[in-house]
């Protein structure tokens, strides 16, 4: 038995691996993916999507539909390799790639992981200061403090406890972000028309590259192959694999559901309730649009809202870390505790805080940084799956292999349309 009273995996495989996990229900063998679907929901994800749904009404639902089909293909991708492996990405980076390389990889993902680390914080603080009118920077003390708890839980009970308060914290951010829509249905019929491909303004692109680094998030593609690896072990039994990444289709599948329904539900939101003038308030920040809910539909909505965003910020900031730690730890060897790692990556969130700059815009500027992000981590895991010296059987077919190029070059033709409205000074 391990910590958690439940009986441990790696002890049943030693006699026969197969049987061990066919006793064992698909739905026990899930959970992973719930804890890397809450990097789709965290604080960066507000900010863009009420954004863009403030700013363009409907126009860029379809962002996030396909980016969260995207999503659903690139996790199972990656809880596929540590499955198959039983290395993460990171790890098997850091044993191909050269020294100097290495470095220079490690930068750019750590580089991810601070911005994936600002945001989170910074909802956080700002939920904070909505329902209880606590000072920003006050707030992020406190977002931390609760995280390191959270993580400090997570050494101590084990990974299923801490995937099951994860998936806690994720109930109630759905709760908090789709219960508004109850109030304050959408226009279905404009709805669907913004599954219509378009940008309405050079602007949007930008808005469009943050709603996208908020949703195909690097750092879970990092993390998501050592969740499997750390949940299911490892074994070389082909019948075996093919059993937990049944269960892993399942997983990724309600796990993103949730998760794309969410941050959806977040658009809607703000194009019925947030568009139009609203006496000066600026509805596309986190604080207008608190203000505006409360103001159109009740203090009571919008301290669900609130409460959303709050547990949003507690639950990603702890998985933001945690990804964090096992970057650092597959890409440079060197094993960092994880709550030490915590307190240095609070540092830069805490500086911002401190300094006053606008939190919400804040917080859509990291996840333009996080989408520059996602070709590092995708191209790599791309390229690993679909090699069958290093996944055997289970390596992508072509028609697969076809699908992951088309994603990957959707993802980075948006990333150079930004870069491209950046160094011109569009929008």
């Amino acid at each position: 038995m391990n910590r958690q009273g439940e009986p441990n995996l790696d002890s049943s495989f030693d006699n026969d691996p197969a049987k061990a996990v066919g006793r064992k229900s698909l739905v026990a063998l899930m959970g992973p993916a719930f804890v890397a679907a809450v990097a789709y929901v965290d604080p960066g994800n507000v900010a863009a999507n009420i954004t863009a749904g403030s700013r363009y009404g409907y126009a860029l639902v379809w962002v996030l539909v396909l980016a969260n089909f995207m999503a659903m293909l690139i996790q199972y991708e990656s809880a596929k390799f540590g499955i198959v492996t039983g290395k993460s990405l990171p790890e098997m980076l850091g044993s191909r790639l050269k020294k100097r390389s290495r470095l220079a990889f490690w930068v750019q993902a750590e580089l991810v992981a601070a911005a994936t680390d600002l945001a989170e914080v910074m909802g956080g603080a700002i939920a904070l200061n909505l329902l209880f009118h606590t000072p920003l920077l006050v707030g992020g003390v406190i977002v931390g403090a609760v995280s390191i708890a959270l993580l400090a839980l997570q050494n101590t009970s084990g990974q299923i406890v801490f995937e099951r308060i994860v998936m806690g914290l994720l109930l109630i951010i759905t709760l908090g972000f789709v219960g508004g829509l109850v109030v304050a249905p959408p226009q279905w019929q404009a709805a669907v028309a913004g599954l219509r491909p378009t940008f309405p303004s050079s602007d949007s692109v930008l808005v469009a590259a943050s709603m996208l680094g908020a949703t195909v998030m690097p750092h879970a593609i990092y993390l998501h192959s050592s969740l499997t690896k750390d949940r299911h072990g490892h074994e070389e039994d082909n019948v075996w694999k093919r059993r937990i990444l049944k269960a892993t289709k399942l997983d990724v599948f309600w796990a993103l559901l949730i998760a794309g329904s969410v941050n959806i539900s977040l658009v809607l939101l703000a194009a019925s309730a947030l568009q139009g003038d609203h006496g000066g308030i600026e509805t596309d920040t986190i604080d207008g649009a608190y203000q505006v809910i409360a103001q159109a539909l009740g203090m009571g909505v919008a301290t669900v809202f609130a409460v959303g965003l709050l547990a949003s910020g507690l639950a990603s900031t702890s998985v933001g870390a945690y990804a964090g730690s096992e970057i650092m730890h597959g890409l440079l060897k060197i094993h960092v505790p994880l709550l030490a790692r915590r307190l240095v990556t609070l540092i830069p969130a805490l500086v911002i805080l401190a300094i006053g700059f606008e939190p919400t815009w804040a917080l859509v500027l990291s996840q333009v940084l996080l989408s520059l992000g996602i070709p590092f981590a995708l191209i790599p895991l791309l390229v690993y799956t679909s090699r069958r010296d290093i996944m055997g059987e289970f390596a992508d077919p072509k028609p697969l292999l076809a699908i992951n190029i088309i994603v990957a070059g959707l993802i980075i033709a948006l990333n150079l349309g930004l870069l491209v409205l950046s160094f011109t000074g569009a929008g």
